[in-house]
C-alpha cells in the first residue's frame, strides 16, 4: 500500500472552519513537502481549481501546475500526481510543458486527470462548460493527442475537439511508455474513458464493501480490452487519536456543516454536474471527495486495520486528508505508518 496525500492548495479542508492554520505561503508548503518524504509518504495529489472550493471562491489558493514544479524542484523521491482539467489546456501545449515537468524532475510526474464540474469556474474563467459525457468525450480526445505526442515524433491526430499536424515534443517526457494517468469517476462513461485510455482507477472513500466490486468492474473492462492491470486507488479523510473517543469527538467538530458554511454555496452545483453512484449527504460533503467513508477514524490500531481491510480488496494507494496537515502528518509519521510498514 502507497501512502499519498492531498497537497494544501486551498488553506485546509474543512468546510466549516475558516482558519486552519494551514496557509499557502511558500516556506510553509516547502515544509510540508520535504517533511513529507521524511515522515514515509509516497506521492502527492496537487488538485487543479482556479477558485477555492473548500474556504470560498474569494479565498486564495493555488495554481496546480506552478506549485507542482516549485515543489519538484525541492523534493527527491515524492511522486507529483498533478491534476490537469482538458477544457483548460490545450494538449500538444500541456504535453511539451509536462514532459518538461517530468524531466526536471527525474521522471517523478503523474496525471490526475478531472473531466470538470465547476460549471461557475468555467463561466468566470471564460472557459466553455459542456454537459457531462460531451466532456468525456473531450478527455478521451485530449488523452489521444497527449498520449501519441509522448510516444515519438510526427504526431497527427484529427478529431471534433482538437487537431494537430506533425507534432513534435522533444524532449519526452523521463519516465517510459509515459507518466502514470490516473482518472476518477462513477458515471459509466468516466468508466468506459478510464478503461480504455488510463493507467490507475481512483475512487472517492467508502469502505472495502463499496470499493471491492468496483475494483472487480474496473478489472473486468480492462481484461474485456486485453489491457494490462491498473493501479487503483482511493481517497480518504484520516483522523488518529490514542482513544476512539478522542477520534469521535474531532469527527463531530469537523462535520458541523451549514447553509452558512464558507464552501457551502459550491455544495449544490458540484451535485448538478457530477454523476455520483451515491447521494452524498453534507455530512460527506465535509470534506472533499466523500473521504469520511473510508472509516479511517479511530485509535492507530483501528485506523490500521481498516487500511488493511481496503488493500485486501485491490487498494494499493491511498489519498489522505488531515488537518492541520503538518501537526497530523506528524501523528501519523509517529503512530500509523510504523504499523503499516510492519
Amino acid at each position: 500500500m502507497r501512502l499519498g496525500y492531498w497537497f494544501p492548495m486551498f488553506g485546509g479542508w474543512l468546510r466549516n472552519v475558516p482558519d486552519e492554520g494551514m496557509d499557502i505561503s511558500w516556506a510553509q508548503i516547502k515544509r510540508l513537502a520535504q517533511r513529507s518524504e521524511q515522515i514515509g509518504f509516497d506521492l502527492t495529489l496537487i488538485a487543479e481549481l482556479f477558485l477555492n472550493d473548500i474556504k470560498g471562491i474569494e479565498a486564495p489558493s493555488l495554481d496546480a501546475w506552478t506549485t507542482a514544479a516549485a515543489v519538484a524542484a525541492v523534493t527527491r523521491r515524492l511522486e507529483l500526481m498533478v491534476a490537469v482539467r482538458p477544457t483548460f489546456h490545450e494538449p500538444a501545449i500541456f504535453a511539451k510543458q509536462a514532459a518538461c515537468l517530468d524531466q526536471l524532475s527525474g521522471g517523478r510526474l503523474a496525471l490526475n486527470v478531472v473531466s470538470s464540474w465547476w460549471a461557475d469556474e468555467a463561466r468566470r474563467y471564460g472557459i466553455r462548460f459542456d454537459a457531462h459525457d460531451d466532456r468525456y468525450a473531450r478527455t478521451e480526445e485530449w488523452l489521444a493527442v497527449v498520449d501519441g505526442a509522448w510516444r515519438g515524433p510526427g504526431f497527427s491526430f484529427r478529431g471534433r475537439h482538437y487537431e494537430v499536424e506533425e507534432l513534435v515534443v522533444a524532449p519526452g517526457p523521463a519516465r517510459r511508455p509515459r507518466p502514470v494517468i490516473y482518472a476518477g469517476g462513477e458515471s459509466e462513461a468516466a468508466k468506459r474513458l478510464i478503461a480504455a485510455r488510463c493507467d490507475a482507477y481512483v475512487m472517492h472513500g467508502d469502505p472495502p464493501e463499496n470499493v471491492g466490486p468496483k475494483i472487480a468492474d474496473m478489472r473486468a473492462r480492462r481484461e474485456a480490452l486485453g489491457l494490462p492491470p491498473m493501479q487503483y486507488g482511493v481517497a480518504a479523510y484520516v483522523i488518529v487519536r490514542d482513544r476512539e473517543e478522542d477520534a469521535q469527538r474531532e469527527l463531530a467538530r469537523i462535520t458541523d456543516v451549514s447553509a452558512g458554511s464558507p464552501g457551502y454555496r459550491n455544495y449544490n452545483d458540484w451535485i448538478a454536474h457530477t454523476q455520483l453512484e451515491q447521494q452524498v449527504s453534507l455530512h460527506d460533503y465535509s470534506v472533499s471527495n466523500r473521504g469520511l467513508r473510508a472509516g479511517l477514524v479511530g485509535t492507530p490500531q483501528q485506523v490500521a486495520e481498516r487500511i488493511r481491510g481496503l488493500e485486501a480488496v485491490g487498494v494499493d494507494l491511498l489519498l489522505l486528508q488531515c488537518s492541520p496537515q503538518l501537526e497530523e502528518m506528524e501523528r501519523l509519521g509517529e503512530q500509523l505508518i510504523p504499523l503499516l510498514r510492519g
